[in-house]
């Protein structure tokens, strides 16, 4: 179960280390072997591989009609591994299409990750503070 939050740099050649809290459990879980894609909202999902496996056979047997979708999830997946220092590479493709820049935020979503520009990170936070609590979480509280 990944959960919290990194604040990470890209480097030059857009690679981002991953926190050495998450590098060893992914190490176990799928031996470092990872799978990237874009996500609507506007940041990048990454996937340890089975669990990435299960959601592209699921995405595969959409119907027609969500073929749009299709594309955006599955034409946009890179596997890929960490190398020996923890590092991914973060392809330029993705990092174009999501404006991610240097400064980026990792974010533990249970099974998978989000990566966000950091600027839009706080921008989406904010606009949903602003907007209010849902009424689907009405009945939520800790």
């Amino acid at each position: 179960m990944f959960q919290g939050a990194s604040a990470l740099n890209l480097d030059a050649k857009g690679r981002m280390s991953i926190p050495a809290r998450h590098r060893d459990a992914l190490a176990v879980q799928c031996e470092g072997r990872l799978t990237l894609t874009r996500h609507p909202d506007g940041c990048l999902l990454l996937f340890p591989r089975p669990i990435w496996e299960s959601h592209r056979e699921k995405i595969s047997a959409w119907p027609m009609q969500a073929r749009d979708w299709k594309r955006i999830f599955l034409g946009n997946a890179f596997d890929l591994e960490m190398d020996s220092a923890g590092r991914i590479l973060v392809a330029p493709e993705l990092r174009s299409a999501v404006g991610m820049q240097r400064d980026v935020m990792l974010l533990g979503m249970g099974n998978h990750f989000e990566i966000w520009d950091a600027g839009k990170l706080a921008e989406n936070e904010a606009q949903a503070v602003a907007g209010g609590i849902p009424d689907v979480l009405s009945n939520f509280s800790f």
